[in-house]
């Protein structure tokens, strides 16, 4: 079978391996689409957050075709169409332990869900990135249609936080530099674009709140200046939810809003817990996500994907098999 490897020095390549055998409690998947996330790229350069070691297989944004199940698994089988985790215990499916970049790949059912029937395989590799913005407005009590939403950033995940926050109803404005991602973001449910680098950004911002700042405030970039500017976008006892990773950068902030507005403040990582309750979501709305994927591939193309992703070319990049 094909396979990508990330095999140090930030190099990667699509190579021919053995078909996986699986034990008795273990689900062989054929891989149908495969998400490319910045992480992926943090591993590729040696920088992920937890132990790893090379050569190897990336791919923790999937989903897949069940085709052999253990004799001890129960709830599975073959044809059944899936999606999984991608954080197991101490392990880091796709990180610490080899992922769904490849034909073929081994699986636990523990951590598998039944992908709904009309969510389409592109669809169900979104599962994981949306399920982060998903539980990032879970996080954000009782988001609804009463609330106006600010969200900084529309990388995969701010797109994820925008599509669920509309979809609950809540006014959105998003906050983001590039055209391309700021159009996604009006497409899936944002009603207002603003530019934070552009001259009267605050005055402009004040104006699409009614000057109250926003009830709600994401921070989806991991950018310092970002980070500390949400303190500025949010009004008197707003929830600001942060999402955005960035490990020993700094920037100045003023913290004494924290205190005079009354702000209550939370920082997530990943999306603990949510992914049936993320799975109805997307069932019951209808919510399609599939314009976030900006160009998909073959897994024989997947070296120069990994390289286009790498240089910001695309929201989001899949690879993806024939089966659709």
């Amino acid at each position: 079978m094909k396979a990508l490897q990330f095999v140090g020095d930030s190099a990667s390549r699509v190579v021919d391996l053995p078909t996986p055998t699986i034990g008795p409690d273990e689900v062989l998947v054929a891989a149908r689409a495969v998400g490319i996330c910045h992480s992926d790229i943090e591993l590729l350069e040696g920088r992920y957050i937890i132990p790893f070691s090379y050569p190897v297989i990336p791919g923790h944004e999937w989903s897949g075709e069940i085709v052999d199940v253990g004799k001890e698994v129960r709830g599975l089988a073959p044809g059944d169409r899936v999606v999984g985790e991608c954080v197991i215990g101490a392990d880091h499916f796709g990180f610490s332990i080899s992922g769904a970049a490849a034909e073929y790949f081994v699986a636990r059912p523990e951590w598998l869900h039944h992908l709904p029937d009309n969510l389409s395989w592109r669809q169900g590799a979104l599962v994981e990135p949306f399920s982060c913005g998903y539980y990032a407005t879970l996080r954000a009590d009782d988001l609804d249609a009463g609330d106006t939403v600010a969200v900084f950033g529309a990388g995969p995940i701010g797109l994820g936080v925008v599509a669920a926050a509309a979809a609950k109803g809540a006014r959105v404005i998003v906050l983001e530099p590039a055209p391309q991602r700021a159009e996604l973001a009006l497409r899936l449910g944002a009603e207002v674009h603003l530019d934070p680098a552009a001259d009267g950004f605050a005055d402009a911002f004040m104006a699409a709140t009614g000057g109250r700042g926003a009830d709600v405030v994401f921070e989806a970039t991991g950018n310092p200046q970002a980070m500390a500017a949400a303190l500025e976008a949010a009004g008197f006892r707003a929830r600001l939810v942060y999402i955005g990773i960035n490990v020993g950068d700094r920037a100045p902030a003023a913290l004494g809003l924290i205190q005079s507005k009354e702000l209550q403040i939370r920082g997530i990582i990943g999306s603990p817990g949510v992914w049936p309750r993320t799975l109805r979501f997307l069932d019951r709305t209808g919510l399609d996500l599939s314009p976030l994927v900006t160009s998909a591939v073959p897994l024989a193309e997947a070296s120069s994907a990994v390289e286009a992703a790498r240089e910001g070319r695309h929201v989001k990049i899949h690879l993806e098999s024939a089966a659709r």
